[in-house]
């Protein structure tokens, strides 16, 4: 009952109550309705980091060679490796792995490391989740179907990635792998600007991204001999990462 215009006590506190269970029910409600027509968005949810560089307390350097065309000028460069008595990673892109599979088995068995670098040769930032997963895990397939190994070192094409690209790469089993140092070897066609690039301030755990290319090819057996001048050994990529992820 109302005392002089206000609510009575016993008034006052029933119409709180009241008002209290009409919130409440409606927070439920709205909570419901989002939960039922909100969008299901995918997790992109990573702890994962792109990886630059590897371990800078040792002495090891990689020269990573990115592979998405050709074979002409790869047994040139195996056999300066071989010469030189060292291994290192190429990272294979799946459309080539699916017309080279033989030269795919003989890069892997001299003895480098393979790494996945997509199937078609994609801008990552531009894919939807589950098209980068399709993309990593189609080579990943595809590459185990000729060789048998597990990959586990992926490089985006042109470097291309976000959030989604490092949480799917994770989710697969896979560190995303960049570089320090650029010879862009496949945009400036000279074999000496291919090995500054390539040698210039190196420092052990160094990253070098090159292409199976005519002038890195010519350049490959004196870009060795100079990084072994200046105390460094070439190695995998994982070999180069050693403690530090």
């Amino acid at each position: 009952m109302k005392i002089f215009g206000f609510l009575s006590p016993r008034g006052e506190k029933s119409f709180v109550h009241g008002t209290c269970n009409v919130i409440l029910a409606l927070t439920v409600i709205c909570v419901f309705a989002i939960s039922i027509f909100a969008p299901i968005l995918p997790s992109t949810t990573t702890t994962s980091a792109p990886i630059y560089n590897g371990n800078r307390q040792g002495n090891m350097v990689s020269l990573m060679v990115n592979v998405y065309w050709g074979t002409e000028y790869l047994d040139d460069m195996l056999n300066t490796l071989e010469e030189e008595n060292v291994k290192t990673t190429f990272f294979v892109g799946g459309c080539w792995v699916s017309k080279n599979g033989d030269m795919l088995e003989k890069i892997y068995n001299a003895g480098h490391e393979i790494g996945n670098h997509g199937y078609n040769h994609k801008d990552h930032k531009k894919l939807s989740q589950e098209a980068q997963r399709r993309e990593i895990e189609t080579n990943h397939k595809l590459v185990k179907s000729i060789i048998g190994i597990e990959m586990n070192l992926f490089a985006p094409p042109s470097g291309s990635y976000n959030n989604t690209t490092l949480a799917v790469a994770e989710e697969l089993g896979y560190k995303t792998i960049m570089w320090s140092k650029d010879t862009i070897d496949w945009r400036d066609k000279d074999e000496n600007t291919t090995f500054v690039r390539a040698t210039k301030d190196i420092k052990a755990g160094d990253l070098v991204l090159m292409h199976p290319t005519q002038h890195t090819a010519n350049a490959l057996s004196k870009i060795i001999k100079t990084l072994k001048e200046k105390g460094l050994s070439v190695a995998t990529v994982s070999q180069v990462l050693g403690n530090t992820v």
